[in-house]
């Protein structure tokens, strides 16, 4: 080898060699930077105390959680009170998001995350708005694809995918720089019956029931003396019985009952069958009484209007033989329970007006036709076996009849 050959060689060796760390201090800059960003906050500057509007949009769908009279409310439900322990718990996991990785992803990769905007196309992502009370943008935050951890071998489950365990997103204010985060922020839909509030009536201690369907056999009411009492069928004819347990039945539905969903207030009674409803009367040993219209059975459920009031006493009733080291006692003992039902009335009050979609099974119980309430042997003789479906799809329902037993 000559000089020449010698020196080219090792010129080469320079220039390789130097390439060479160039790539090597161009790669753990990248590496450094990632590290930089994992372990970051997605939102690191949202200014949770400013947010009054919570704009969420999935495809051509929208739902609006908007702060109005120092309430949250559901702008798709008529401004029907919306679930503040649910949006405030939202709004606090997402100001605490941090990155477990982060990568710097083009235009022409997003649609494999399911990043790109909201839209009618595919692999779109949704896009969670955080606006304060003048409607500023304050942050917004694309959820994209899940990320899911591999199926272990032999497992036995179908496809190639495993349990959800994070998500991919992109802050608004980041674009381009993707993190993946461990959540997958499943609950943030644009669905506004899972976000209305869904705190409903309670009735406590019923004493008297009545149902009334526009046919009038159909009709009947229940009532006991005390708490302890059986319940009793008023106006029994001869030789009707009252299915004790059936009675029960149908007023436990209403200890603690929930609904689906809710119409706004301006929704026309005849577009969802409330313009011949049945009538559920319900009175209470507290003096409460509360009237349920309901419509026709529907898709697996009932459309409900409630409407409550109350007799509260103001004063006490000393009793007959009450000592006056008692009084006191007794006294606060009232003032407190009371209040306790006052604030009860002022917060079932609320629920007037709106139209709520309630599932068969808390209702089914309560909406049996009277020979259905009766034993077996109580039944009327050459009465039908009774249908599978509920007395409130049949019957009359062009008039009221009159029940002048139930009078």
């Amino acid at each position: 080898m000559n000089r020449k050959q010698l020196a080219l060689l090792l010129g080469l060796v320079v220039v390789l060699g130097g390439a060479g760390y160039w790539l090597y201090r161009q790669e753990s800059r990248s590496w450094q930077q990632a590290a930089l960003g994992a372990g970051s906050k997605v939102l690191p500057d949202l200014a949770i105390n400013d947010i009054a509007h919570v704009r969420i949009r999935r495809e051509t769908n929208e739902l609006n959680l908007v702060k109005k009279d120092g309430l949250w409310r559901v702008r798709e439900r008529g401004d029907y009170p919306a679930n503040f322990n649910q949006i405030s718990e939202w709004i606090l996991k997402a100001s605490e998001l941090k990155a477990v990785q982060v990568e710097e992803v083009g235009p022409s990769q997003m649609g494999r995350l399911s990043l790109l905007p909201p839209g009618p196309g595919t692999n779109t992502a949704t896009l969670v708005e955080f606006l304060d009370a003048q409607g500023k943008p304050l942050a917004g935050l694309l959820l994209g694809k899940t990320q899911a951890r591999p199926v272990a071998a032999g497992a036995g489950m179908e496809g190639d995918g495993g349990f959800p365990v994070g998500r991919f997103v992109m802050s608004m204010q980041a674009t381009g720089r993707v993190a993946l985060i461990s959540d997958t922020l499943s609950g943030f839909e644009p669905r506004p019956e899972q976000w209305i509030a869904k705190d409903f009536f309670k009735v406590e201690r019923p004493r008297r029931v009545e149902v009334r369907f526009a046919e009038a056999t159909n009709s009947w009411a229940i009532r006991r003396e005390t708490e302890s009492a059986p319940w009793q069928l008023v106006d029994a004819k001869p030789g009707e019985q009252l299915d004790s347990a059936k009675a029960t039945s149908a007023t436990s539905g209403l200890s603690w009952p929930s609904f689906l969903d809710v119409l706004p207030k301006d929704t026309p009674p005849g577009q969802v069958g409330l313009e011949h409803p049945v009538t559920v009367t319900v009175e209470t040993f507290d003096q409460f009484t509360y009237t349920l219209h309901v419509s026709p059975q529907t898709n697996q459920s009932y459309y409900v209007t409630v409407s409550v009031h109350a007799d509260l006493p103001q004063e006490r009733t000393p009793g007959a033989d009450e000592k006056p080291e008692d009084k006191e006692r007794l006294d606060k003992e009232f003032k407190e329970k009371q209040q306790r039902l006052s604030d009860k009335l002022a917060q079932e009050k609320k629920l007037e007006g709106w139209i709520y979609q309630v599932s068969t099974w808390t209702l089914d119980a309560l909406l049996k036709p009277r020979r259905e309430m009766l034993t077996a042997s109580g039944q009327p003789e050459g009465e039908k076996e009774p249908e599978s479906t509920s007395a409130v799809n049949g019957g009359d329902a062009d008039r009221w009849v009159s029940i002048p037993e139930l009078e």
